[in-house]
Parts: C-alpha cells; sequence; structure tokens
C-alpha cells in the first residue's frame, strides 16, 4: 500500500466538503489580538493546499462559515471588518475555488439553508430580526408580517408567545403559557416542539406537532417524571427517556404515537451517566442503516446488561456472545449465564466516535467496544463485530480502537484508543475478518481523531495529532485507492437477509435483503454502490402491535406469547378528555400498531373496537385559587381569583360579602374575577358549577388582616360519632412554624393545631365539606375535601401485602386509584357472597383488576 508523507499545518478549525478541504489559521492582527484568519484550500484530499485570497491587501476576518446541505459546492462565509462596524458575505458556487464579496446591512448571528432548495437562505441577526435570501445571499428581504413562535425572556419569567414578527406589542402577544415556562426548556427537533412548566413542585411537559397548538404529553399516570430528555424523533414519533421518582442513574424509555402525546412503557431502568454542566447521557443508541434497531444498556441492581431490539422496543433480548476468541480459543460463554455486553458511551472528542460505531451506507455493520459475561464490566474494552445486524459476533481486538468506515464499509481502519504516539494503523477489507498494518507516518504522533472526506464512497481519509503536547495539529493524509485495481461488478457481490435472534424473517413488518461485497472480491464499491436489494411485505403477527397507552405486558423480553393489561389506574371504556356531547369514541383494545410498520393483513389486535358515545358527565377539577397563591391580603387591596375547571358549565360565584355573580363559560373567556374587600375577617369564597348530570364546588377563605404546594388526606366515607383522621401533606416540608386552620362545615371558627393532623368526629350525617389552610409567615395554603358521614357505617379490616409501599409515590391520586381498585374487589367479594344467599340475581359488569 502506497504510504504518503505527512502534510503538517498548525490549524484551529477543518472543514471539507466533497472534493476539497479548507484550512483556518490563526495568525496574530497585533500582540494581543487574534483576529485575522488565514484559509487555506485543497483540492487533492490534502496533499497540496493553497492560500485563498478573499480581498488582495485586506486581511479578512472569517466568522464562520455554511455549507448547503442538498449541494456541497455552495459555501457562503461570513466575515467581519477589524473595526466590527460591518459584515460581508462571500459566496462560492464552486467548493471554494473562487468566491464573491456581497456586502449586507445586518450583522449575522447564524445562517440557515434550506433542506431542499439550495439557494433559498435564513439569516438571524444579533439583533433578533429574520431575513431570507432566494438567490445563495445577494439580495436579502426583511420578513413581515409572517407568523412566527418567540421564546422571550422577561422579567416575571420565561414566556412563548405568538406574534407577528416586526410587531411584538402587548395587544398582539398571544401567551400560551400564562403561568411561564422553564428556562432553556424549548426543544425545536422535526416535527415537534417540546417544552415544559413547573408549578408548586410539579412539572409538566408539552408538545406541539407540525407547529400546531401545545398539547400536555400523556406519560402513564404514575411516571411522575422528575427529568425527561428527547432521544429521537425520526420517522413521525418520538422516543423520551424519562426518569421517574424512584429513579436515580437510570431512566425508562417511552415511545409515542405520530402526533407525540400519548406514551407507551418500552424498556424500564435504561443507564444513565451525569455529565458536566448537567448533561445526561442515556445508553441508548439507534444502529444506523436498518430501522428499528437499537441498542440499551440496562441497569437492575447493580447489574448492567446489553439488549437490542428489531422492532422499535417492541421485544428486548440480550446479545449472543461468539464461540470462539480472536485467537480461536473456546470463549466458554454460554447463555443464560453469559452474553455479549456493549459501552455505548459517547466520546468526548468530536472527532473520533464512541465505543460502537455503525454506517447507514453499511447495513449489518455493527463494531463496538465490551466485555463477555454476565454483565458490563468498566474499563474492558474488547473489540467485537457484526456483519449481520447483531445476530452473530466475533472478537477482532483486545483493546479499545478508534474506527473509521471507508467505501460504504468496503474498508475499516481501526487505530489503538491509547495515551502514547502511534505510527501504525490497521485496515480490513472483509469486515473485520482478517487485518492488515500500515505505517501511515514515520514519526510517532499522538492520534487525535480520524476524518474521511464527506460522501461515503470515499477511500480517503485523514490523521490528525500532535508529536508533543506543545506542538499544533499535523494532518496526514491516508489514501486507499491504489490498493484496490478496479470497481466491483454484479458479480463482486452476494446477498444476505435480515432476521432477528429467533431467526424471524418479517421485520418492522417486511422481509428486507441487502446485498454486501464478497470476501474474495478486491474491489470499489464507490459512488454508485446501494446496499438494499429488496423488500417483501409481510402479514401482521403479533409481534406487530405493542401495547397502547394505559396498558403494560407481563414480561418485556422474549414476550412473543405476553398480553397487554390495562394499568389499574385506567378505565379503557372511560370517555377522553376531550369527548364532546353528542360525538362518539373508539376505546382501546389495549394495543397500537408499531409506528412506520408496514405489515399489511394478517392479525389484527386494533380490531373489533367498541364505539361509544361521549356521555354528559358531571362537571370535574374545578379550581378556584388566588393570583399569587397568597390566601392573606390587606383590606382595600385588590385580589385577583382564577377559576379553572376541565369542562365549560355555568358557574355560581360566592364571594363572601354578599356580592354573587352567576357566569356561562367562566374559563373559556380566560377572564379572571378582581374584588377588594374593605373590611378586615375571614371570607368563605365558593365557585360551583353545575349541569343534569351533577355538580362541583371548589372553596377557598381569603383572610383579610414559602410557597409550597397542600394536599390534603382523609377518608372519603365515615360513621356518624366514629373517630377520623384529617392529614395535611406539605411538599416541600417546611421546617419552620406553620399554623394550621381546620375549618368543618359552613362553620366560620377554625380550630388551630401546630401538627399537620387532626382527630375529630363528625356528629350530623351528610356531606360535609372539610377545609385545612397551612401558615408560614404572611403565606398561606388551602385544600378541601368532602366526606360523606352515614348514621350506620361498618368498618371491614383489610391486610395489604408488606410489598405495596415500594410501589408508592406518595401522593394523594395514588391512593384514591388504589381505593379504586380495593372498592371493585370488595364490591366483587360482597357480589358473590350475595349470590350464594340468592341465586336468582344476575351477573356484574365484568372489570378485570390487576
Amino acid at each position: 500500500m502506497q504510504e504518503p508523507k505527512p502534510d503538517v499545518i498548525s490549524c484551529c478549525q477543518v472543514f471539507r466538503s466533497t472534493i476539497q478541504f479548507l484550512i483556518s489559521v490563526l495568525k496574530p492582527l497585533e500582540e494581543s489580538a487574534y483576529r485575522c484568519l488565514i484559509s487555506y484550500r485543497s483540492s487533492d484530499f490534502g496533499t497540496l493546499y493553497t492560500k485563498l485570497n478573499l480581498q488582495p491587501g485586506i486581511a479578512t476576518v472569517i466568522d464562520n462559515f455554511y455549507i448547503c446541505p442538498t449541494n456541497k459546492k455552495k459555501i457562503i462565509l461570513v466575515s467581519s471588518s477589524h473595526n466590527d462596524r460591518d459584515q460581508s458575505l462571500f459566496i462560492s458556487t464552486d467548493e471554494g475555488a473562487t468566491f464573491q464579496k456581497q456586502p449586507i446591512t445586518f450583522f449575522v448571528e447564524t445562517l440557515l439553508f434550506h433542506p431542499k432548495e439550495e439557494d433559498k437562505v435564513l439569516a438571524y441577526t444579533k439583533e433578533g430580526k429574520v431575513y431570507v435570501s432566494i438567490d445563495l445571499g445577494k439580495k436579502w428581504v426583511l420578513l413581515q408580517e409572517r407568523p412566527c413562535h418567540v421564546f422571550l425572556s422577561l422579567p416575571s419569567g420565561y414566556r412563548y408567545i405568538t406574534c407577528q414578527i416586526q410587531n411584538c406589542s402587548d395587544k398582539t402577544m398571544t401567551v400560551q403559557f400564562a403561568g411561564g415556562t422553564d428556562r432553556d426548556s424549548l426543544t425545536v427537533q422535526d416535527d415537534y416542539i417540546f417544552l415544559q412548566t413547573t408549578s408548586a413542585n410539579k412539572t409538566k411537559y408539552y408538545v406541539s406537532y407540525r407547529r400546531n397548538g401545545f398539547v400536555q404529553m400523556k406519560l402513564p399516570k404514575y411516571a411522575l417524571p422528575k427529568d425527561l430528555q428527547i432521544i429521537s424523533t425520526d420517522e413521525n414519533q418520538v422516543f423520551v427517556a424519562v426518569q421517574e421518582w424512584y429513579q436515580t442513574d437510570t431512566y425508562n424509555l417511552y415511545q409515542s404515537d405520530p402526533q407525540g402525546v400519548y406514551y407507551s412503557i418500552l424498556l424500564e431502568n435504561v443507564r444513565s451517566t451525569k455529565q458536566p454542566e448537567e448533561n445526561v447521557l442515556i445508553d441508548i443508541l439507534e444502529v444506523r442503516g436498518v430501522k428499528g434497531v437499537f441498542l440499551a444498556n440496562q441497569k437492575i441492581d447493580g447489574k448492567v446488561t446489553t439488549l437490542i431490539t428489531y422492532n422499535k422496543g417492541r421485544d428486548w433480548d440480550f446479545l449472543n456472545p461468539p464461540d470462539i476468541d480472536m485467537n480461536g480459543k473456546p470463549t466458554n460463554c454460554k447463555p443464560p449465564d453469559c452474553y455479549l455486553h456493549l459501552h455505548l458511551r459517547w466520546a468526548d472528542n468530536p472527532y473520533v466516535s464512541g465505543t460502537v460505531h455503525t454506517k447507514d451506507t453499511a447495513p449489518g455493520l455493527i463494531m463496538g467496544a465490551g466485555n463477555l459475561g454476565s454483565q458490563l464490566v468498566e474499563y474492558k474494552e474488547e473489540m467485537y463485530i457484526t456483519s449481520d445486524c447483531g445476530k452473530t459476533w466475533r472478537q477482532v481486538f483486545e483493546e479499545e480502537h478508534h474506527i473509521l468506515y471507508l467505501d460504504h464499509g468496503g474498508v475499516i481502519v481501526a487505530i489503538k484508543d491509547t495515551s502514547i504516539p502511534l505510527k501504525i494503523l490497521k485496515f480490513s477489507i472483509d469486515e473485520g475478518q482478517t487485518w492488515s498494518t500500515h505505517n501511515f507516518t514515520s514519526t510517532s504522533v499522538f492520534v487525535d481523531g480520524l476524518l474521511s472526506e464527506p460522501g461515503d464512497e470515499t477511500l480517503v481519509m485523514t490523521v490528525f495529532g500532535h508529536i508533543s503536547y506543545r506542538s499544533d495539529w499535523e494532518l496526514v493524509k491516508v489514501d486507499f485507492r491504489p490498493s484496490f485495481p478496479r470497481e466491483c461488478t454484479d458479480d463482486d457481490y452476494e446477498s444476505w437477509e435480515l432476521t432477528n435472534l429467533q431467526g424471524d424473517r418479517c421485520i418492522m413488518g417486511q422481509q428486507r435483503s441487502f446485498r454486501k461485497r464478497k470476501i474474495s472480491s478486491w474491489c470499489i464499491k464507490g459512488r454508485s454502490f446501494t446496499s438494499a436489494l429488496t423488500s417483501k411485505v409481510c402479514e401482521c403477527a403479533n409481534s406487530d402491535f405493542l401495547c397502547d397507552y394505559g396498558f403494560e405486558r407481563s414480561a418485556p423480553l422474549k414476550s412473543q406469547s405476553s398480553k397487554c393489561f390495562a394499568d389499574f389506574w385506567f378505565n379503557p371504556e372511560a370517555p377522553p378528555e376531550d369527548c364532546v356531547l353528542g360525538q362518539a369514541y373508539t376505546s382501546s383494545s389495549g394495543y397500537r400498531k408499531v409506528v412506520s410498520n408496514v405489515c399489511e393483513g394478517g392479525v389484527d389486535l386494533q380490531q373489533n373496537l367498541a364505539q361509544h358515545l361521549c356521555p354528559l358527565t358531571a362537571p370535574k377539577g374545578l379550581q378556584i385559587s388566588i393570583r399569587g397563591e397568597s390566601l392573606a391580603v390587606k383590606p382595600g387591596e385588590d385580589i385577583t381569583f382564577i377559576v379553572r375547571q376541565e369542562q365549560v358549565e355555568i358557574n355560581t360565584v360566592d364571594l363572601g360579602d354578599g356580592f354573587k355573580a352567576i357566569y356561562v363559560n367562566l374559563t373559556m373567556t380566560g377572564e379572571p374575577i378582581r374584588h377588594r374587600y374593605e373590611n378586615p375577617g375571614i371570607y368563605r369564597v365558593s365557585v360551583k358549577a353545575e349541569n343534569v348530570a351533577g355538580h362541583d364546588e371548589s372553596v377557598v377563605f381569603v383572610q383579610v388582616n414559602c410557597k409550597s404546594a397542600l394536599w390534603f388526606s382523609l377518608v372519603p366515607v365515615v360513621g356518624r360519632n366514629q373517630e377520623v383522621n384529617l392529614t395535611a401533606i406539605i411538599l416541600p416540608r417546611n421546617p419552620n412554624l406553620t399554623v394550621f386552620y381546620w375549618w368543618i362545615g359552613n362553620n366560620l371558627q377554625p380550630l388551630l393545631t401546630l401538627d399537620s393532623f387532626l382527630v375529630t368526629r363528625f356528629a350530623v350525617t351528610g356531606d360535609v365539606r372539610v377545609t385545612v389552610q397551612a401558615s408560614c409567615g404572611n403565606s398561606m395554603l388551602q385544600d378541601s375535601k368532602v366526606v360523606h358521614v352515614f348514621d350506620h357505617f361498618h368498618v371491614l379490616p383489610l391486610k395489604f401485602t408488606k410489598h405495596l409501599d415500594m410501589y408508592n409515590p406518595n401522593i394523594p391520586e395514588w391512593r384514591e386509584d388504589i381505593g379504586r381498585v380495593v372498592t371493585r374487589l370488595v364490591a366483587k367479594v360482597l357480589f358473590q357472597i350475595a349470590r350464594k344467599m340468592f341465586p336468582f340475581h344476575t351477573k356484574p359488569q365484568s372489570s378485570s383488576v390487576r
């Protein structure tokens, strides 16, 4: 193989288009200022360089450069004058061979090429303006009267505001989240926009699909996320990793419907690592080249194991170990006690890949660092390779190497990952079965990274590093082209079919076959090579469906026979929240087809779905609160009441001082209720919503004389004169002195305690509203509940498993849902007793309880 001599260039930035290099070098303008960038260009893969003379006789400062994604010949350089008074663009249409200067009247913060139309460019300025050009930056027009979304930082917090560009005023702004949004939470990926809001220590996550309105993301009810990371938004689907309330160094992986709203769990306890600056790395990796294949590291009881899925997380399996090692000796690694495990780390160095290497144009080829055993072992990084997408593996090295794929994976280059200087690299042309060595330089260098020419057909690479810790970078060109005598023909290829670890060929609803170069062929695949050969649509099977929102499977691994069951908190027959009276809705069967699965016919787990009419339901979710959350105000001070409810109803409002009013669609108008109390006292403010199906009421007490969250817990049904415990829960817990006011019924004289609980009795039957207020300094919080008091009431002692508290997220809603499960079970037992006593009774409506 030809051994090129190293080209030595000190540089701070490297850029490549299809057939050339641009090297930008920092040189001092003055003793204390480093402003001028001297740029070089190479059109022979880095063998020779010529200096770019953008403005003869004038030093040119290059701030940034941009390449058209659809036409690599088109380049725009952004240049500033020495005094920063003006900017210019340098435009090239021939890969940087020549440039045309174009003065501009604004200062560019960033440029953005259109993803499809190569001459369309957007410019965002340092003043927050947006310009557009349709002729590659020669003429620019300020965008006006165009709708857009603006994310603003205001003194009162962060707001997501919709308005017209250049016309954002108080009258034109539309604030979609009145309570504000969390800082740095806005994320835009593909067709989705994500953001989050936090109030009373509860975080809510929202998504906008294709720039429509924001909808709250529906995770399982008791996911209760502490953190949420967006993993992928490919193929009209969202993958998120959620750290739930009980997790510390793991996340659960969820998958959405196409709109990104409803999420079902795919895999629990995926390992995570916290990086500097609060960045979090999740051990999950999408295998490039074959859609639907992911690798993930699961951590359970401190033990980390590697799993693979071929159908976007529906099924997961361990990696099969090789029978022999790289020296031909038996590995003695036999499942289920021993598997292959891989490190799924991202590299700190942007010029080298992580520990697992895949490529879009090399389907089935995966190379990674890991070990054999019962679990993943840190600092043990042997190298393994598969050419059939994870079905069979081979060991290739005993130590970790940096890897680079050339010519669609036809050449694999490996350089040892070490802190000592090197001058030898290894390469393979037979998918890692045999390896050759090559002296890429006569002088050993500390290798900093590997780069290949953009384009999958390239056989030219660059090794860059430094001779000593004080030296500049050295670029070394390595050209593999002379080693191949010809380009490949059809006779040089063979086909292989994609299968999973069980040997199934129907994956994601189709049988797929690919082609690869024969081991015996010594040829270049070249620019025209395509790996995909044929595909055939399969009939649908059970494995093409996963559990719908509100359902879960009995076993996460190898669960072809497992079924989906409704979670204890989910009622599949219940109407959706946006169900409108008179319209129909479809109850879920518990299954939904995997997004991007193309199977047809066969099994349909979504058929025979029941249709229901949206019922008229009683009002629910009615809340009245005070803006600012302070329940103590001064006489004559303005106070604003906010009413929220899940449905639109007629509301009756009583402010406690003689003022009463009836509102229609109060929450639809969004108008708050403003009031002023002139006299000191305690006022009972109530709002009532009612329709023919029932009513709901919310009460707040205002005192006219620590922002936390308060929940009130009590048994919903008691007997007259029976002892009952009323308990208040404040989060976060306040160590300061807190006084609790207990209001029972309509009594305006509360009971005061310093404890967060009160033991009392109810002497009168009927519905009694109990309200608790927690006062700390000048701040006060409130919650209320209704208790049903019966004259004759019998208590049945129940025994619960001691493991129940392990799954208790310590919030009131969990106890309510568990209570409903217990109620159904008790009712079922009582009905069975009644059937024995009265056999003519009919059967009750069946329901499944887990």
